[in-house]
Formats: structure tokens, C-alpha cells, sequence
């Protein structure tokens, strides 16, 4: 391992950086080194290298677990500016290492860096090698609250994690770290110690002390304008309160105390620091960016009809942006294209995680000549009174380039102007093109940005070349400081990563021949035959449609898929089966494969990026789900240990959300809130003695250490906690039941227990979080409370036995809950709650393809879902029947014609025209109006045709005051009547 460090410290300093010693304070990361938080403020240039061994209290396991270390070893790099090339630099620091990138499946993971208590983030990755995160990538975007400019790329090795897949050892203490001594040797007793220490033996008391001892210095050396002592006084405070919560010795309000005092220092040394500098006036120089490319004045002629290819080079995109990219590019394309008079055939575009590419048939070679009006002064002040052309003309045409004789009029919305008409003559297709995909490089967006050496660009990763083809000629792209050219990469471990491409029209093919394929949905058909194939020599299958959200993901994350099968020891099969698959997706993204009768086998799918050995691969992958399901059966055989009270008993520590409280507050709160549900539907019997039951544990599994660790097992584990508690199998499945649905298309909860305690969670995240002004806003929902609101309605369709529980009830016991901790819920954020649960119910039905006006005329209804799906689903029955279209249109006349404050009450005697007492002793025969629309329309088909007869042969605004509002009376009486059975007007004229 020594070599290993030797090694990176001297690749690291031929390439320009200097090397800092580790930092004298306990540090969580070599993040908060100085020489990292400090150095990347600022515009001054800075490279360095050192090793910093990283104290984090909380993963002590007295050296007992195979993979966590209270104190482990990294490799810090920082590259201030942004090189250009910091991934390939990186690649090649790792053959130094003797790691084979070629053999080995090296990938980067989408992977963003946040540390709240410095105002500190970062887009990047996590590198994996075979599966196993050895390393944090890093572009800095912030650090202390500050912007950084430049860019700094901060790349952190796990060491000890590199050594044991060298090494091919399966535990830190095997590591060889010098000539015949093993890193258990050197550093057993030590890590042993420090884990007692940090778990059992730290006094908490004095640790209290020393953290108000710590920030009170902290403060003092900031008063004092000396930034790197107060720097290391706030590293000690975190360290300290670190130490503390390894203990269980902080409270919610503490943590959030803490936080916000540790926050404030950190962001006023970044600033004293920044302010020190500007003042030592910069002593290393100032970083230099590469400079903006010239823009195109030249472009190729082409003739005849041609092929645009467009490739956008980035380095590797999260999953989940890389479909969205190739759409808003198409999107892009599409309408810029259309803003110019160039033709063209049909734009399509592609995408892997390394490049978005568009290409568009057919392009002509130039745009048609057109004419171009130019509209100038009104005509009245264009010539005086005799005639003369005025100045206002006269500049205009010099404006123009025209003699003032070829001024013609033009009329525009009624008024006349002289305008001039010239020639306008069609650009070539290069020239056209260039602009266009000009600013759609610049106007690249995603759901979260980042900058890098270019300060122009912002994207969700940096882009790092363009390619322009039409046919075989290059179009000159300028788009800040890329030019777009011939040349593409390939996989960066080719013997020649990159590639000249002849023409547009082979660009696919050549992809193809360098083993990359573009089209997404043939990546996935490649995964998908081949997982199956491998899954079948293990008499086993992949449930294709059941982990398509994994496999859109997957294939999302190669541009070469090379599916490996994999296998682990049976005996983890003793573990439940949702820890395995969960380990498999979310840690890994490994496909399960399953018996004939949907049992997990000890074998999976992992999906590597290009050629690789895939005996090395599979072995890889084989020892990092070793370890993963080591640290699973750590914490379900600890957890077992406990009971669900104890486990709920550590939802004090746990922080909800600052105003709100704790999640104990919340799990209190929850079941309260479900009592009061069971109330409202009259719950009773065994059905309420399992609602008391888990409402006293809700969200007890919050508490243990395996959600703690895959937070996605909520409701899974805390049913089989309860069931080895001894609860009764109707707990079990209700505390599990409360977790659903966890997304769209998910199951919903199968009992009646289960589903009242999920509205009671999903209601008191939403009226709480409205009534402190959390909503989500356009494109943030950091509580995922569209996902809530969904949720809500979705239970409440799928239980029509609690229509009793409106959307007002549930927000309404949610308030008094919320209300009892002293909490002001206003009204209008109820109001509010409501009108967003809605608008997700229409949502919900127009997904499923309902029509729109149909669910228009239902939304009234909605706060009731499943009485809202009922008339749904008459009115879908009633619109193919005789007569409905008759009623709706009277219906709608007469809400057309009363004033919506018209009372519905009126004088019967008033009334002495035949058609009105008709109408009159028809509307007595519909009240009371049934309450369904089933019952509503055949009672009022009577109706139809007396209104009909009415406005034919009544005139309703009567000279006479008395007569008038009689008549108006009688046609609101029918109005409010009908309302509370569907909103008519929505349905429009649809059904005539």
C-alpha cells in the first residue's frame, strides 16, 4: 500500500502538483484539508497532492467489518482550473497503480457531492473498478457558500479500497502495506481502540465542552481576521460533534443547532479567507481559461440534399438526463430549424451517456430567396401636408439603403405605413446550420447544472467536443471555446480513442465498428438478450418487465453493454429476499435472476461498459456483493438483537424537518392522525386493535440499522421486524402497507389498517410542509410531495370503503395534530393541499388516456376520489345512452343564462304562463334531486323537455321585478339541483 501511495504522489507531481502533508486535526475527508476547502476560492491557480487519513467516528466497527474503517486513507488531487482532460489524467494514474483499464470494467458513476455544514457542492461521479467505488470525481461548485471561479476538480482515492481488489483480498487487515507487514499489524489495535473510544467510551460531557470551547475560538480567530485558525477550530468542532453522535448523545434540535452554528463559521472563514487573499493580492497569479473560439466566416458549399450529423461530446451524463437530452435536442433542432427557410427531412436523435446525437435528412443545399419587409413611420408622418416626404421618411429610407421612391404603403392592424420591400436571398445550409447548432450547445440545460473550464457553458456534465457533418463537409460550429469538427472518441481505453468520421451518413456504422452503439433501444435489446441468455444457463430468468426502470437505467450507463453472470454464496439466501434485490438495484444496478416461481437464485446480471476479461469483471463485482451483503447480515443480525420499541426510541435523533420536529414527532403525529381516520369510517373489531397496534410503531423502522443504511426498505423491514417481534401478521402487514405506494404504478396497501395509516403519513407531510411554506416549486420537490398527493388519491380509488375521508377530512386531522405542537396551519394552505391532491387525480386519468372533458366535468367531485371515479365511469356509460345529450345541453342553458348569485328560491304564485308551471311542477318531482349520477339522470329526463318548452315560449327578464326573479329563482332552483352531480358546462358541446 506504501507503494501504492508513492506511486500517485509521484504521477501526481510530474504533472505540476505540489504535495501538502495531511492536516494535524481530525478531518472526515481530505476534502477539509486547507489545502482543498480553503485553496479552490478564488481566481489563483493551484495543483496539489497529499494523503489524508479521514476519521468519520460514526463507521467504527472496532475493526471487525471488512470494508469500514473509523480512520481510512485518502489520495486527495486537486486541479485548479479544470484541466480539460481530468479523466483521462485520471485513468492513467490508475495504470500506475498496476491497474489494467483495459481488462477492468472502470466506469463513471453519476455521483453529487453536498456538505451543508461548510455551504459546500459538487457534480461528478463515483468511479467504480468491476462494480466497487474506489474513487470521488468532483467538479467543486461551491465551497464555504461562495461561487467558485474557476473550477476546481477534485479527485479523492479510497485507498484502502483499491489495495484490497489489487491485493484480492477480502478484509483491510489482509492488505499487504510494506514488505511482511499487514495493514491489520499496523493498524489493528489502533482501529480496535478508537472504536471503543468513539462508541463506548468518549465522555459526552466533555466532548459538549469542547465543542463550545471549540466554536467559541473559532468565532474569536474570525474576529481577529485569522481565517486558517478559525478554520481549524470549526474542523474540531465537527470532529467533536461527530464523536458525540457516534455516541447517541444528539438530540434533533441539538443536530439542527449544531449544523447551523458549524455552517455560519465555515461560510465566514471561506469569506475572510477569500477577503485575506484579495488583499495579499493574489500571491500565486491569476488562472487562465481557454480562450473563446472565433466565430465562422467561411462555410463549405454543398449541392443536391445531404444528412446533418450533430454530436454533442460530453463526459458521462447521470442516467437520467441522457433520454431527456436527446429530447429537448430534437425539440431544439426541431424549432430552430423551422425559424429559418432551410428545408430539410425528419430530425431524429440519439443518445449514450457520452454523447447526444441528431441527425436530420434530407437538408437542402440553400434556403430559398424570399423578400424582407421593412415597416416604417405611419404614413400621416411620413409626408407633410403637400405631400413631401418628411425626415421621419427620409431617415428611414437612408436607414434602408433604398431611395425614398421605392417606398410603398403597408397596412398593419388598420393603420398605413410606408414600408420598403428588398431582396432577401437564401443562405447557404452550412452557414444556416452553423448558427443553429450554435445555440444549441449554449442553450444546453438540465435538472441540475454545472460549469467547468468554459466559462460560458452550463450543463448537467462538461461538454467536451462537438462533431458537424453535412454530408462530408464539416459545418463550422463556434460555440464559446469548442469548435465543432470531423473528429469523434471512442471508448477511452481504444488503442485510438479517436476517430475521424468521412460522412454523415456512415457515422453509426463506424460507431458500431468501434464497439459503441447510439441507439438506446438497441443497447437495450442487447442487455435484455443477453441477461436472458446468461440467465438461462442457470435455469433461471430476468423478470424483463418488472426491472424495466433498472434496465432504462442500465442502459443508460454504457454505450457498450457486456452483460457477465455472476454468483454469490446460497447461504445469504436466508436473508430476505427484498435486502438482496435491493443491495442488487440500488448499490449496484445488478439484474436478480428468479426460478420458474419467482424465487431469487444466488446469481445476477452485472452490465460492464466495453471489452473487458470478463473472469476478472465477474470476480470483481462477485467480491464487492460479498461485501455488501456482509454489512446487510452485520445489521439484520444487530437489528434483530433489538426490539421495535427500542428502534422507535432512536426516531428522537432523527431530524424531520427543522419546524416540524423529529421523526418521533412525526410517527406521533401519524398515528394520531390514522385514530382519527378510523373514527371518521367508523373502523371497529379486530380491524381497530391492529390500527392501535401500528400506529403505536409507526415508522419504527426508521430506527434500525438497516434502514439506515438502505433507506428504500422502509415498511419492508419494519414488517419483518414485527413479525420476529412476535406482532401479529395484521401489524406486520399494515406497518408495511403504510410505505405504499412508494412511486406511480406501485401497489397500494392491501388492508384497511395499512391504507389508513398511509394517508395519515401522506397528509401530515402535506399539510405540514404547506403550512410552513415548503411546496414544491416548478422543478424542486425536495419532499416528493407531488409523489404524496398522488399517493393520497391513489389509496382513496382503491378504497371506496373510506370515501368518508375526503381530501378536506384527512387535511383537516392532519392540522389538529400539527395545531398541537404549536404550529399555525392556515386554511388557505389546507385549501391549497387540497386543489394540488386534484390536480394529481387529473393527472392521474388523463395519463390513462380518459377524456379530458369528461374529467373536466368530474374535478368537483374529486376531493372525494373514489366517488369521483364512480360518476366517471357513469358518465362514460350515460354519454352512449338516448336523452343524455338532451338533459346536459337544457343543463348547461340554464347555468348559461342565470347570474351565478341568484338565489334558488322564488314565489310559485308568480308564475301563470303554462310552460313555467309545467317546468315548476317538474322541478317538485326531481326534489330532493337524487345524489349519484346513476340515480340523477333518469329522475331528471323529465325535465328535458319543459325547459326546452320554456325558453321557447318564456321570455325570462320579465318587465315585471316579481315575475323576473320568480323565473330566475325557478331556473336556479334547477341549477343547484344539478351541481352537485357533475360540473355540466365542462363537458362543452362534446356530445352534440
Amino acid at each position: 500500500m506504501q507503494d501504492a501511495l508513492l506511486a500517485l504522489t509521484k504521477y501526481w507531481t510530474d504533472r505540476g502538483c505540489m504535495v501538502v502533508q495531511p492536516f494535524n486535526t481530525e478531518v472526515g475527508a481530505g476534502t477539509l484539508n486547507p489545502a482543498t476547502i480553503l485553496r479552490v476560492l478564488g481566481p489563483e491557480p493551484w495543483r496539489v497532492a497529499y494523503v489524508e487519513p479521514s476519521v468519520r467516528p460514526d463507521d467504527s466497527r472496532y475493526g471487525e467489518n471488512p470494508n469500514r474503517l473509523q480512520t481510512h486513507t485518502q489520495f486527495q488531487v486537486v486541479l485548479k482550473p479544470d484541466p480539460g482532460n481530468p479523466q483521462e489524467l485520471f485513468l492513467a494514474s490508475l495504470e500506475v497503480l498496476g491497474i489494467d483499464i483495459h481488462a477492468h470494467d472502470v466506469r463513471f458513476v453519476e455521483d453529487n457531492w453536498a456538505n451543508p455544514a461548510t455551504g459546500s457542492w459538487g457534480l461528478g461521479w463515483e468511479v467504480w473498478l468491476d462494480g466497487l467505488e474506489i474513487t470521488q470525481f468532483t467538479y467543486f461548485q461551491q465551497a464555504g457558500g461562495m461561487t467558485l471561479d474557476p473550477v476546481s476538480v477534485e479527485i479523492t482515492y479510497g485507498i484502502e479500497r483499491i489495495m484490497m481488489a489489487l491485493q484480492g483480498v477480502s478484509h483491510f487487515k489482509d492488505i499487504a502495506y510494506a514488505p511482511g507487514i499487514s495493514y491489520g499489524e499496523a493498524f489493528g489495535q489502533a482501529e480496535y481502540e478508537m472504536s471503543r473510544y468513539y462508541l463506548d467510551d468518549a465522555d459526552v460531557e466533555s466532548q459538549k465542552r469542547l465543542f463550545e470551547e471549540y466554536a467559541n475560538e473559532a468565532r474569536r480567530m474570525l474576529d481577529a481576521r485569522l481565517p486558517v485558525p478559525a478554520h481549524v477550530n470549526v474542523l474540531r468542532c465537527s470532529h467533536t460533534f461527530n464523536v458525540l453522535d457516534s455516541r447517541g448523545a444528539v438530540s434533533t434540535t441539538e443536530r439542527a443547532k449544531a449544523f447551523g452554528r458549524m455552517r455560519t463559521l465555515a461560510r465566514e472563514v471561506a469569506q475572510l479567507w477569500a477577503e485575506r487573499r484579495t488583499e495579499l493580492e493574489y500571491p500565486l497569479g491569476k488562472a487562465e481559461l481557454p480562450a473563446a473560439a472565433p466565430e465562422p466566416t467561411e462555410f463549405p458549399k454543398v449541392s443536391g440534399t445531404r444528412q446533418l450529423l450533430f454530436e454533442i461530446g460530453t463526459e458521462e451524463m447521470p442516467p437520467s438526463e441522457v433520454a431527456k437530452t436527446a429530447e429537448s435536442v430534437r425539440k431544439a433542432l426541431t424549432e430552430k430549424l423551422a425559424a429559418t427557410r432551410l428545408g430539410h427531412g425528419k430530425v431524429t436523435t440519439y443518445a449514450t451517456p457520452r454523447r447526444v446525437v441528431a441527425f436530420v435528412t434530407e437538408v437542402q443545399a440553400f434556403e430559398p430567396d424570399a423578400e424582407k419587409v421593412a415597416r416604417g413611420p405611419k404614413k400621416a408622418a411620413a409626408f407633410d401636408a403637400e405631400g413631401n416626404i418628411t425626415k421621419a421618411a427620409a431617415g428611414f429610407a437612408r436607414g434602408q439603403g433604398v431611395d425614398p421612391s421605392e417606398l410603398h404603403e403597408l397596412e398593419v392592424g388598420g393603420v398605413v405605413h410606408v414600408a420598403v420591400t428588398k431582396p432577401d436571398p437564401g443562405r447557404g445550409a452550412a452557414e444556416v446550420l452553423s448558427g443553429v447548432l450554435s445555440e444549441i450547445v449554449t442553450g444546453l440545460r438540465s435538472d441540475k447544472n454545472m460549469r467547468w473550464n468554459d466559462a460560458k457553458l452550463s450543463f448537467t456534465r462538461p461538454v467536451r467536443w462537438l462533431v458537424a457533418l453535412l454530408g462530408d463537409q464539416v459545418v463550422p460550429v463556434a460555440a464559446s471555446t469548442l469548435t465543432a469538427g470531423r473528429i469523434t472518441r471512442v471508448h477511452r481505453t481504444a488503442a485510438q480513442p479517436t476517430v475521424e468520421i468521412a460522412a454523415a451518413e456512415g457515422y453509426l456504422d463506424l460507431l458500431r465498428i468501434h464497439g459503441i452503439e447510439a441507439d438506446p433501444a438497441r443497447r437495450r435489446e442487447q442487455i435484455v438478450a443477453a441477461a436472458q441468455e446468461l440467465a438461462a444457463t442457470v435455469g433461471g430468468k430476468v423478470d424483463v418487465e418488472g426491472e424495466s426502470a433498472l434496465i432504462d437505467q442500465i442502459v443508460n450507463l454504457v454505450e457498450e453493454p457486456t452483460p457477465i453472470l455472476g454468483g454469490f454464496e446460497p447461504a445469504y439466501l436466508d436473508l430476505p429476499g427484498e435486502i438482496l434485490t435491493t443491495v442488487m438495484r440500488k448499490h449496484q444496478r445488478y439484474l436478480p435472476i428468479l426460478d420458474a416461481d419467482g424465487k431469487l437464485l444466488p446469481h445476477f446480471v452485472a452490465v460492464a461498459n466495453g471489452s473487458v476479461k470478463p473472469d476478472l469483471v465477474r470476480g470483481g463485482n462477485e467480491g464487492v456483493l460479498r461485501a455488501r451483503y456482509e454489512d446487510a447480515s452485520f445489521f439484520w443480525r444487530a437489528d434483530l438483537q433489538t426490539t421495535p420499541e427500542t428502534m422507535k426510541g432512536e426516531l428522537d435523533k432523527l431530524a424531520f424537518e427543522q419546524k416540524l420536529g423529529s421523526m418521533a414527532q412525526r410517527a406521533g403525529r401519524i398515528g394520531r392522525i390514522a385514530q382519527s381516520l378510523a373514527s371518521v369510517v367508523e373502523l371497529g373489531g379486530d380491524e381497530l386493535t391492529t390500527l392501535n397496534r401500528a400506529a403505536e410503531l409507526a415508522k419504527f423502522d426508521l430506527g434500525s440499522q438497516m434502514v439506515v443504511e438502505l433507506t428504500s426498505l422502509a415498511g419492508t423491514m419494519a414488517r419483518e421486524y414485527a413479525r420476529r417481534a412476535g406482532e401479529t401478521e395484521a401489524v406486520a402487514q399494515a406497518l408495511f402497507d403504510m410505505e405504499l405506494p412508494r412511486s406511480a404504478g406501485d401497489p397500494l396497501p392491501s388492508t384497511t389498517p395499512g391504507a389508513l395509516l398511509a394517508l395519515a403519513d401522506r397528509f401530515d407531510l402535506l399539510a405540514g410542509l404547506f403550512a410552513i411554506g415548503a411546496k414544491p416549486t416548478g422543478s424542486s420537490d425536495p419532499f416528493a410531495l407531488r409523489r404524496a398527493a398522488a399517493g393520497v388519491v391513489a389509496i382513496l380509488r382503491e378504497h371506496p370503503e373510506l370515501r368518508a375521508i375526503t381530501l378536506p377530512v384527512g387535511l383537516a386531522a392532519a392540522a389538529a395534530q400539527i395545531g398541537a405542537q404549536g404550529i399555525d396551519v392556515p386554511a388557505e394552505s389546507l385549501a391549497e393541499v387540497s386543489e394540488f391532491s386534484v390536480r394529481r387525480y387529473e393527472q392521474q386519468l388523463i395519463d390513462r388516456g380518459d377524456d379530458h372533458l369528461q374529467v373536466a366535468a368530474v374535478l368537483p367531485l374529486a376531493e372525494a376520489p373514489a366517488t369521483a371515479d364512480e360518476t366517471l365511469a357513469e358518465l362514460q356509460r350515460q354519454v352512449d345512452t338516448d336523452g343524455f345529450a338532451d338533459l346536459v345541453a337544457v343543463l348547461q342553458r340554464v347555468r348559461r343564462i342565470v347570474p351565478a348569485d341568484t338565489n334558488p328560491s322564488y314565489d310559485a304564485g308568480k308564475l301563470t304562463e303554462p310552460a313555467e308551471v309545467v317546468l315548476h311542477e317538474a322541478v317538485q318531482k326531481v326534489t330532493p334531486a337524487p345524489t349519484t349520477l346513476a340515480e340523477f339522470v333518469p329522475a331528471a329526463s323529465v325535465l328535458v323537455e319543459p325547459i326546452t318548452t320554456f325558453f321557447e315560449e318564456i321570455l325570462v327578464m320579465a318587465e315585471d321585478p316579481e315575475v323576473k326573479a320568480a323565473r330566475l329563482g325557478l331556473l336556479a332552483t334547477i341549477r343547484d339541483l344539478a351541481a352537485p352531480i357533475l360540473d355540466w358546462q365542462a363537458l362543452g358541446t362534446s356530445l352534440t
